[in-house]
């Protein structure tokens, strides 16, 4: 059996390490474009910001060690060419220029996501800057040693991590994005609202509901960023504005969602037999609504290789669908959301009610105690659990991994309430934070 892998980051290298092991016979081979793999792009911010020292831990595996495993590693190969019918791969080796045709029997598809590159005048100037991979996090490094003006281009997870990096860092920096606010996809409003007072205070401007029209600068390098609304002087700006998934070689060969995203069956399976897809590229169920969804995180990826392992030689395990959990520290403040949120909610067109909790999150005899708020939603028509946020001081983003089983599983507020949880003063109240809005929602 020839199995043939493209890319390995979180989904390759997790399919990678899984199928050596269960296949020993199979003859794997790995064809990637960088020289590295698996690095956690999560921890590129703490890594630009100094708070991770040695970039080697943001890495968990080497072509080495897959090598060592029996896997035949491409490293630095670029596939340009893949023939469904014929089930051949041709790829180009980046550095000797060599040219590569090979077949397989299985074919999988795990070549992730590239960041959105809008195409506005000056984008080509030097020092802006994109944010998704260990080069170009050493790029970043390397050219703030000098900025003293920093932009942000998107204020999702990565965005919102950069700019706490760099004003840690004592830049002058600005937060620029098309929406109302900050992390709309992951928080509604008054979530939103606590980190963007943080934020202001700390002197970061915060540039919302502003579409970028172009960049300007001299000698080559930008200097300013020009909105729809205004102008901001920066030496330096990063582009995050959001990843597609990275799919044009099977582009009209296996079914996909309208940006691109791979679909794949319970099995990882896509519309052709011999090909599976797992990670960044593809598109999963999605619990909440039942539906695809393109949802790229690491946590994601690393569950779809390793199923994808499983079931490359027939159908074995499935996939419990997902949703979309995660998490994020920022500065003093923790939050994590899962499912869906009433932003989301509405942008589906999707009818839904909330409950919002707001307690301190231990009691007040304690010495110390921490506002907290949790807000859950779900379906008014038959009260499952459709989703839930959380922002405090105190680390209570755990409950969020909570209400995602709750949501897998089909939960309902109403059982919420009189669910099993400890009490022990030092971690949280009597009734537990989780319980009340369950309490509260069927009152």
């Amino acid at each position: 059996m020839k199995i043939a892998v493209i890319g390995s980051t979180h989904a390759g290298t997790a399919a990678v390490k899984n199928m050596a092991h269960l296949y020993p016979a199979a003859e794997i081979t790995v064809y990637e474009r960088n020289d590295n793999i698996s690095f956690l792009s999560c921890g590129l911010a703490l890594y630009v910001g100094g708070v991770v020292e040695n970039p080697q831990g943001l890495f968990y595996s080497s072509p080495e060690a897959l090598q060592e495993l029996g896997v035949t590693m491409k490293m630095q190969h670029d596939v340009e060419e893949i023939d469904t019918e014929n089930q051949t791969i041709k790829a180009t080796n980046l550095v000797t220029g060599e040219n590569v045709l090979d077949s397989y029997d299985k074919l999988i598809m795990t070549t992730g996501s590239w960041p959105v590159t809008p195409n506005i005048e000056g984008i080509d100037l030097g020092n802006v800057l994109l944010a998704k991979n260990y080069n170009q996090a050493n790029t970043i490094i390397d050219r703030s040693k000098d900025a003293t003006k920093v932009t942000v281009v998107g204020g999702g997870y990565i965005g919102v991590e950069l700019v706490e990096a760099f004003e840690k860092a004592g830049k002058d920096v600005t937060l620029i994005d098309g929406a109302d606010r900050i992390l709309n996809k992951y928080l509604d409003p008054e979530f939103t609202d606590q980190v963007e007072e943080d934020f202001r205070n700390r002197g970061i401007t915060l540039a919302m509901n502003e579409t970028v029209q172009r960049f300007e600068g001299e000698s080559g390098n930008v200097q300013r960023v020009l909105t729809n609304q205004g102008s901001y002087e920066a030496d330096l700006v990063i582009m995050c504005v959001g990843f597609r998934p990275n799919t044009g070689l099977v582009k009209g060969k296996v079914d996909m969602l309208e940006n691109g995203a791979i679909k794949v069956d319970e099995y990882m399976q896509t519309s052709d037999a011999n090909i599976y897809a797992a990670g960044d590229c593809c598109a999963v169920k999605y619990n909440p609504t039942g539906s695809h969804a393109y949802i790229p995180l690491a946590t994601n990826a690393v569950r779809m290789g390793t199923l994808v392992a499983r079931n490359v030689m027939g159908p074995t395990m499935k996939h419990v669908g997902t949703q979309g959990t995660s998490g994020l520290h920022i500065y003093d403040l923790n939050m994590a959301s899962t499912g869906l949120t009433e932003t989301s909610a509405s942008m589906m067109d999707i009818h839904v009610k909330s409950v919002t909790i707001e307690d301190s999150h231990r009691p007040d005899f304690m010495p110390t105690a921490e506002k907290a708020k949790m807000k859950v939603t779900y379906d008014p028509a038959i009260h499952r659990i459709l989703g839930a946020q959380v922002i405090s001081k105190a680390d209570l983003t755990q409950s969020i991994n909570t209400l995602s089983v709750c949501i897998q599983t089909g939960m309902t507020v109403d059982e919420l309430g009189f669910v099993d949880f400890f009490f022990q003063p030092h971690f949280n109240q009597p009734w537990n934070l989780i319980n009340q809005a369950g309490l509260a929602a069927t009152q």
